[in-house]
């Protein structure tokens, strides 16, 4: 019987075709039925003594659960239909009368496009048969009522994040937490719950359950911002109000300084509008929650950004610390920011909170009176975010890689959720581009791998029939990169590398096959693979539409996505010989030195020593070199010329801030880090114009995203590339430590390992390059530099001066 059943032993007497079924039934509130639609749902038990309790909990498409009103936790964790999250809840409980509530929410066609669903719904299982009848919904006698009061506006340029809501207080069924209210009525008995991959007939509308796969997401408290500006504009549209000093109520500014901190209350008049700008000092993913009291008729309205904008005709940006002169408005839409509004209905103490949390650095509030005042008791913002934390640490003699590690790593925390996202304010989409970078940053940082296992799994499950997997998952809009289904392949070799696990990978061999054939058969006669219909993205580069490089429309030859393909076959085989497969190891070995040769014949230019782009080799592009170099298939002749030419010719296509990853990758193969520094003065910059989180892409200025994780990877390079701590054995077996400090005199980290921490000092001696290093025990390694080996021992600790 599958280990992962939640329930073995149930139902007493199963089939084939019932096993996997849950002893509870997904329910619904009456009129919940078609999104969108927020619900209420209660259950009053009575426990005859002090008891500890496990809940399963789910919903479609999201719930909070709340018990004896305090709020539990919020989910499910973002999956799919066929792989539909569950959480667990352990609560120890006295004796006596209790109260389960819930707040679940189905938004359709407006929840952020990563949110998939099946049908509205919620499910409540306790793990024990003894509470089944007492708590399980469809068998405990739960209720249900519609939260009425919610209106959602388009996120307008935040294309992907779903609307946002507006909450008319005079409407909302407050207390809803504690039972409390009228409308109340028998929740409606749906189907019965199903365990994924164990029930063999259920109708194609099923929710297939899973538990999470992760930890709880954050949810911290913080008391957070400073007043940057207090003002009393005309007009209740702000976009084109510039904030300006000259309008600032100085004298109500240590008011609001203390609110937000915690130490006094605000009281505004009646027949009052303030716009107060605040700064939160750092990048936040932050869910509000406001209690207030009085101003009926009044309003609040949130929005956030992440820079305010010196000039919406450009959408130049300037110093992200800067407010001056600057305004509070959309991208690319000159309206009013992205937020959440409340209509106010004079009752005491209500907590104004939201569905679904806000992202950026900036808040704006406008507030608005009518004839009752209304006091702001408290002012606190939830930050959420996937649990990671920086456990590596680095150090050099150059301070500007040291504020470039701070940027990276909260860039990776506010883009790492309940899965990786490109970026949380405009989109939340897990890429599998982006999700490559992001992975290997973690692998850098921490030892807590599950968030990398998820997204490996969530790309496997996004294949389609032919093969490839989609560009982006979950996602209700199927969008497809081909070359992101490479970038997938190489996923699963880096996660052998760096954390092992045979039988995970061995898991997910059969997709990288599929996507391996995909691309194979579209290989013709000239031993080239033509591109693949979609959206054949490789980078942002300014001269490319759409990010698509030269030959990359379907049916033509593009170097850049070959190249990329018998890097990916090449890894491939390394998988398949680990896992035990030696004929598919052959294959793809044998394919990818067959199409290595081929695209050198088309693309090689003997008198530039470079790749062509194309086969009149008129286009030059680093990205072509990087590829091919990545590759490992080059003749060494052609190598040692890229190695010269690469980095001296001026008129090359160059990367931007996402693919510069592989142009690191490619200085440290050519040992050529000196230019890894060099080209770090983008990553400089952003500290120099007080960018809290790593960009999307350049120019600073007017760049999208001012939170991009892709931008994270030289935290990766620091490590890997800067002092060479790699694995090279699957599960970090092995590790090989090549340091090519540049200009630096010296470098030093601390790195997390499986097996514990590799501890790396290198430092630049009239002797010669003097190397510090630790291993843990268990782990052998090789000293590498240039072409000189040493073996060092398992459990190795010791000092070795390289001349």
């Amino acid at each position: 019987m599958s280990s992962n059943l939640p329930f073995p032993h149930y139902p007493p007497k199963h089939n084939w075709y019932n096993r996997g079924t849950w002893p509870a039934h997904w329910v619904i509130c009456h009129g919940a039925e078609q999104p969108p639609a927020v619900a209420a749902y209660r259950l009053r038990f009575t426990l005859t003594a002090a008891t500890r309790i496990a809940l399963y909990v789910t919903a479609d498409e999201r719930y909070e659960l709340f018990c004896d009103g305090v709020r539990l936790g919020r989910g499910p964790e973002r999956g799919d239909p066929r792989h539909w999250f569950y959480e667990t809840y352990t609560l120890d409980l006295s004796g006596g009368e209790h109260l389960l509530t819930a707040r679940v929410w189905a938004l359709g066609d407006l929840a952020p496009v990563a949110q998939m669903s099946v049908h509205p719904g919620f499910l409540l299982c306790p793990a024990e048969e003894r509470f089944w009848d007492l708590l399980a919904t469809g068998r405990a006698p739960w209720e249900a009522k519609l939260l009425s009061g919610f209106s959602f506006t388009p996120p307008m340029s935040a294309i992907f994040v779903g609307h946002k809501q507006v909450l008319d207080g005079t409407q909302y069924g407050w207390g809803f937490e504690r039972g409390e209210g009228p409308g109340w009525q028998s929740a409606r008995v749906l189907a019965l719950g199903a365990t994924a991959g164990a029930n063999n007939e259920l109708p194609a509308d099923s929710h297939f359950l899973l538990p999470a796969a992760l930890p709880p997401r954050l949810d911290e408290p913080r008391w957070l911002g400073t007043v940057r500006n207090i003002s009393a504009p005309a007009l209740s549209e702000t976009h084109s109000i510039p904030v300006r000093a000259a309008d600032h109520l100085a004298e109500e500014e240590p008011a609001w300084a203390g609110l937000l901190h915690g130490a006094n209350e605000v009281t505004l008049p009646p027949n009052t509008r303030r716009r107060v700008i605040i700064d939160l000092e750092d990048y936040y993913c932050l869910y509000p929650e406001w209690v207030v009291s009085g101003g009926q008729g009044g309003s609040l309205r949130l929005q956030f950004q992440e820079s305010l904008f010196a000039n919406p005709a450009t959408w130049d940006k300037g110093h992200r610390g800067e407010v001056e002169g600057k305004f509070f408005t959309m991208i690319w839409r000159n309206t009013d920011g992205l937020g959440d509004s409340f209509k106010l209905n004079g009752g005491e103490q209500r907590r104004l909170d939201t569905l679904w949390w806000n992202a950026g650095r900036y808040v704006e509030v406008l507030l608005e009176t009518s004839n009752q005042p209304l006091t702001i008791h408290s002012v606190l913002w939830h930050e959420t975010r996937y649990p990671l934390e920086a456990q590596s640490a680095f150090q050099a003699d150059d301070q500007r890689l040291d504020k470039v590690f701070k940027l990276g790593v909260r860039a990776l925390q506010m883009c790492a959720h309940e899965t990786y996202m490109d970026c949380p304010f405009y989109e939340q989409m897990l890429y599998a581009g982006d999700g490559r970078l992001e992975c290997l940053v973690t692998y850098a940082l921490t030892e807590d791998d599950r968030l990398p296992r998820k997204v490996l799994q969530l790309f496997d499950w996004s294949r389609l029939p032919e093969g490839l997997t989609q560009s982006r998952y979950p996602s209700r809009i199927r969008q497809m990169i081909p070359p992101f289904s490479l970038w997938w392949v190489a996923m699963v070799s880096d996660y052998l590398l760096w954390r092992g696990d045979p039988a995970f990978v061995r898991s997910l061999l059969p997709g990288v096959r599929a996507v391996l054939d995909a691309f194979t058969h579209l290989r013709e006669a000239d031993g080239l693979v033509r591109s693949p219909e979609g959206w054949n993205y490789v980078d942002w580069v300014p001269a490319w539409d759409s990010g698509i490089p030269p030959g990359g429309l379907p049916g033509e030859i593009c170097g850049p996505i070959n190249w990329q393909y018998v890097l990916a076959l090449r890894l491939s085989a390394g998988l398949e010989t680990y896992c035990g497969d030696n004929e598919l190891a052959v294959r793809w070995q044998r394919l990818a030195v067959e199409t290595a040769r081929a695209l050198t014949e088309r693309y090689w230019d003997e008198e530039r020593g470079l790749f062509a782009d194309d086969a009149s080799h008129t286009i030059f592009t680093e990205h072509s070199q990087c590829l091919a170099v990545l590759s490992g298939l080059i003749p060494a002749q052609h190598q040692d010329l890229i190695s010269r030419n690469l980095f001296s010719a001026g008129d090359l296509t160059r990367p931007t801030v996402y693919f510069m990853h592989y142009f690191f990758e490619a200085c440290r193969e050519l040992d050529r880090m000196d230019v890894f520094f060099e080209r770090m003065q983008a990553w400089f910059e952003m500290s120099e114009l007080d960018f809290k989180t790593t960009y999307e892409t350049d120019p600073p200025a007017g760049t999208r995203s001012d939170c991009h994780a892709w931008g994270a990877h030289p935290l990766f390079h620091y490590f890997s590339s800067v002092l060479g701590i790699r694995p090279i054995a699957p599960g970090f077996e092995v590790v090989e430590i090549a340091p090519q400090l540049g200009p630096l005199q010296r470098a030093a980290a601390q790195m997390v390992h499986p097996r514990g921490r590799v501890d790396v000092e290198a430092e630049v001696t009239p002797q010669g390059l003097r190397v510090r290093i630790s291993l843990p025990k268990g782990v052998k390694g090789v000293l590498r530099r240039g072409e000189q080996l040493i073996d060092l021992v398992v459990g190795y600790s010791g000092e070795i001066v390289l001349p």
